[in-house]
């Protein structure tokens, strides 16, 4: 979860009180936060941090110091707060800097928005918590700058308009932050601090993106560095650039926005800043930003009062979102809202009535002890997979236990399979836990790739989830739990795996027959399917050596997997 350090002095002037740590430990769970560590109180206030660690990742509006005031402000007063220099659909501010999307950019990184701050100094406590606000956003909700990142530039040194577009990484070269020496662009990403870290984003591509303006001085390299010019804001700034790219348009948008609020809030004049693309985007070729694109979303008042367990009115109802910042309006038993500027994370009107909650209060919730008495016990398959466990151990195999999300390359490329069916993670925080597993092999082999050292024959399983596309079910997904063996030793063969079977059904208890199978995992004339009833539950036999060969597995190695779910079905 994000922690953030907040400068005690400018968090109790935005929110427009003082009060003492328990206090604020009290309020705190209105932004679903908590106080992660108290300060020094021998330090003078001007000087003291608070650490506080937020618990919702789907309000990224919060990760700052102005964010979080801004939402216990609002509790507090029961007032929301307007901001007006937000352009909406059929109402686009007027703006007087612009920057231009050349299509050049549509395949590498597409989006953009920015705005402008100006009408005083940045003071350090300001420019510190931007840049705590730019790491938190671009790694947290920008998936580690790979969908979003943030950069400030002093304005005065701009020429306008603004062009984005991608350039030959071999052509264009500039000073990167914290350097004096001029590299290109594949040398920033080979030498510099960043550019190592974040240059993974970009590789593969034979254009990268840039931002210069008017004359051809290069604001920054997206998402890699600023320049070490236009790009390095200092304490005593006054106007300046604040501006967003990534993958997704969405999330883009909505950085801006709440950045711009987090300027607003602390009183500086945001000014909007048009985005012109060549290109067809979501928000069309044209926009305004700060853009306010969320939609509406509507409560049934009867159905948040049933699942609060408390009857609430629909004035009540309205109140308490207003407390939350959130707009609305009554519609006879329903209230319709509108999220606020810096928030999209109404998804389902589930997220109003836990709005509606947090508003009215938890100490408005009276606790109640469960009435019905219960007894807890072993589902069938559960009782079932402990039989199947215990008769593994029995055959001297040792059991593992595996993450279910993991990469393309070792649950597909590796395994010699295709993608389909398998499902991937839209939004995932790294490569390594993009895919949720569709087999429990690929889990057993990575472990037999790191136990060459260990002494033979090696015997190990996993009884787990698996899970695979199915849109014959609601939620077009389908999770099963299988069991999965692996045994290697110089001597493993086909049939040993068929000796592993025979003994495994007998003691399940399940008659079956076997029949050639062709599946890519396996050596070809040297694997069979377990039938049951009819029914394909399962396949077992010797890997293939190109599987192996991808682990870097030098030991022949006899595998299974099977449907338990499947098998305890028809055993009934």
């Amino acid at each position: 979860m994000p922690k953030i350090d907040v400068q005690e002095q400018l968090f109790f002037e935005l929110l427009g009180k003082s009060m003492s740590l328990e206090e604020l430990e009290a309020l705190l769970p209105v932004a679903k936060a908590e106080l992660d560590e108290k300060p020094d109180m021998s330090i003078p206030a001007q000087e003291r941090t608070l650490k506080i660690e937020l618990n919702d990742t789907n309000r990224p509006d919060l990760w700052s110091t102005a964010g979080l005031a801004r939402q216990l402000r609002t509790y507090l007063s029961g007032t929301t707060h307007m901001y007006p220099f937000f352009s909406a659909e059929g109402n686009l501010q007027k703006a007087k800097y612009t920057i231009n999307v050349d299509a050049s950019v549509q395949e590498v990184r597409p989006y953009i928005s920015a705005f402008v701050v100006s009408g005083k100094p940045i003071s350090d406590a300001m420019l510190r918590d931007a840049i705590q606000t730019q790491e938190k956003l671009c790694w947290n909700f920008g998936r580690k700058r790979k969908s979003v990142s943030m950069g400030l530039y002093r304005i005065n040194l701009i020429s306008w308009p603004v062009t984005y577009h991608a350039v030959d990484p071999l052509k264009a070269s500039f000073a990167p932050l914290g350097f004096e020496s001029v590299m290109n662009l594949e040398t920033i990403l080979n030498e510099h601090p960043k550019g190592k870290e974040y240059g993974h984003i970009l590789k593969g591509n034979k254009r990268y993106p840039l931002l210069s303006d008017s004359k051809g001085h290069i604001l920054s390299f997206p998402p890699i560095i600023n320049s070490n010019d236009i790009g390095a804001v200092k304490v005593g700034d006054t106007d300046l650039l604040v501006e967003f790219t990534g993958t997704d348009m969405v999330s883009v948008a909505l950085s801006a926005s709440i950045v711009a609020c987090d300027f607003a809030d602390v009183g500086y004049t945001v000014e909007p800043v048009a985005v012109n693309y060549s290109f067809d985007t979501p928000f069309g070729k044209m926009q305004v930003y700060p853009y306010y694109f969320q939609l509406p979303t509507t409560v049934d008042v009867a159905k948040a009062s049933a699942l609060l367990g408390k009857s609430i009115s629909t004035d009540k109802a309205r109140e308490a979102l207003a407390r939350m910042g959130v707009e609305s309006e009554i519609h006879g038993q329903f209230v319709k809202a509108w999220p606020p500027f810096y928030r999209n994370d109404f998804l389902h009107q589930v997220d109003l009535i836990e709005d509606i909650m947090i508003g009215i209060g938890m100490d408005q919730f009276e606790s109640e002890k469960p009435q019905d008495f219960t007894i807890g016990r072993l589902t069938p398959i559960e009782q079932f997979s402990r039989l199947a466990k215990n008769i593994m151990v029995g055959l001297g195999f040792q059991e593992m236990i595996y993450n279910y999300l993991g990469s393309r390359r070792d649950f597909i490329e590796k395994m010699c399979l295709s993608d389909e069916g398998v499902i991937r993670i839209a939004n995932p925080m790294t490569e390594n836990y993009e895919y949720v597993r569709p087999s429990i092999l690929p889990s057993l082999l990575q472990s037999e790739s790191v136990s060459a050292k260990a002494v033979y024959p090696h015997k190990i399983f996993e009884i787990g989830k698996v899970a695979f596309i199915d849109h014959s079910t609601n939620t077009h997904t389908n999770t099963r739990q299988r069991l999965g063996f692996l045994s290697a030793h110089g001597t493993a063969d086909f049939n040993e795996a068929a000796n592993i079977v025979s003994v495994l059904t007998y003691y399940l208890g399940i008659p079956y027959e076997v029949i050639p199978a062709e599946d890519s995992r396996f050596i070809p004339g040297r694997q069979a399917q377990l039938m049951l009833n009819g029914k394909s539950v399962g396949v077992f036999g010797e890997v293939h050596p190109a599987v192996l060969e991808n682990w870097d597995i030098t030991m022949p190695c006899v595998a299974g997997e099977f449907d338990l779910e499947c098998i305890l079905q028809e055993r009934k």
